[in-house]
């Protein structure tokens, strides 16, 4: 008895559901060794008959394994694809890839976005060539931000001043002052993390250095680390910040403390009273004064200025260190001098502000004279200032007013 070699060395028979789309299903009986170019010629000549004519139409079909969502390889086999006895797969036409644009339509495509198409420089002069020209001062566009900043200025040193008449008529304006002072001792600003500070010491740096090095990077440890390192060997590594000494600001924490800390005067004579409330205004405006980027002055005292000028022009640019490069450069105006400077009490815009419901009993508070003090010579701090409960509202109807007479 002869066995054909083919038959003894076949694959294991698989019996699969086949479907389409159309709903047709049947069941298919494949070896495992038979590849999905194969399986799919099978079927599509049970389903479709004749339609192998076309060579084209087997690559136009795809058969997809059921469960798995596959799509089946032409190439591998049905063993490779990993098909199983009884799983089901679906044999689906591909879609046809959309036609190629005909060239009118390509034409209409193209002179439609002609038409989108913004106007360039010659097409604009053109356009324009009959209008009357006008000489427009772009600077007053480009300085208007700037304009602004030195007219806010100008309102809160005219208010500070009428706040600190209304607050000395106060009876509790020197106590009330009193505990402002003192919580101006607690400026975080001021303050160094003690966290921060206890892991840069426990690898080794000196306190006073660690201080230094994360009040120039914002207490950033990793970058004060960083610092540290880089400066290690630099003769100048531990000399003050720029406008700072230690002993100064030593000085007038211990002075502040004792004032913080001491009662009330035994004076309980008007004119003493105005006194002590008088100090107490200078104090506070000591300790709201301009803080100058120890980054920027170092950075600009490293191209050649000297160290005042440096502190004004940032003073003057609100510690933005291009523009007070710019400024060093330029012809240096607004002066430091201008921004201590009021807003004439007698004008339209001062006399619309002191009239305002909201800013009149504003000024009446202690807050609002520190919101004042700390905005004037740290603009940065004015989003906390509007955002402020107490003092946003104030705020508010300043711009309002200023932005309203601003326009007509």
């Amino acid at each position: 008895m002869f066995v054909q070699e083919e038959k003894i060395f076949a694959g294991k028979v698989l019996r699969v559901h086949v479907c389409t789309m159309e709903g047709a299903e049947w069941l298919e009986e494949v070896p495992e060794d038979t590849t999905v170019e194969k399986l799919k010629e099978r079927c599509l000549k049970h389903c479709v008959p004749g339609s192998l004519e076309d060579p084209k139409t087997v690559t136009h079909h795809k058969l997809i394994h059921a469960t798995s969502e596959k799509v089946l390889t032409d190439t591998k086999t049905v063993l490779e694809e990993n098909i199983q006895d009884r799983d089901v797969l679906l044999l689906i036409k591909k879609r046809a890839p959309p036609p190629l644009p005909k060239m009118a339509d390509v034409s209409a495509e193209e002179k439609r976005k002609q038409e989108q198409k913004a106007p360039d420089k010659d097409a604009i002069l053109k356009a324009t060539a009959n209008l009357p020209s006008r000489s427009a001062d772009r600077t007053v566009a480009h300085h208007s931000m700037r304009d602004f900043q030195t007219e806010l200025r100008k309102i809160l040193v005219s208010l500070i001043e009428v706040a600190q008449k209304l607050l000395a008529l106060n009876p509790d304006a020197v106590e009330l002052f009193k505990k402002a002072n003192a919580m101006l001792d607690e400026d975080e600003e001021d303050r160094v993390d003690e966290i921060a500070l206890r892991q840069l010491t426990e690898m080794g740096f000196p306190e006073s250095r660690a201080v230094k090095a994360l009040r120039l990077n914002h207490m950033s440890v990793t970058q004060a680390m960083e610092w540290l390192i880089e400066h290690a060997d630099d003769p100048s590594v531990d000399a003050p910040l720029p406008g700072q000494t230690p002993a100064e600001a030593t000085a007038e924490a211990a002075a502040s403390s004792a004032e913080a800390a001491a009662g009330p005067s035994s004076e309980e004579g008007g004119e003493e009273a105005k006194d002590e409330l008088t100090e107490i205004f200078k104090k506070i405006r000591r300790k709201r004064e301009f803080r100058p980027d120890p980054r920027a002055v170092i950075a600009l005292m490293e191209m050649g200025f000297d160290e005042k000028e440096v502190v004004d022009a940032l003073r003057v640019n609100n510690n933005q260190q291009n523009a007070a490069c710019e400024w060093l450069l330029g012809d240096r105006k607004p002066s430091p001098e201008d921004l201590d400077k009021g807003i004439d009490t007698n004008s339209p815009l001062f006399q619309a502000i002191l009239e305002n419901p909201v800013v009149q009993l504003g000024l009446t508070n202690p807050k609002t004279l520190l919101a004042f003090e700390d905005m004037l010579e740290n603009p940065l701090n004015s989003t906390q200032w509007m955002n402020d409960p107490e003092t946003g509202p104030v705020m508010l109807q300043i711009s309002r007013i200023f932005q309203t007479l601003n326009r007509t």
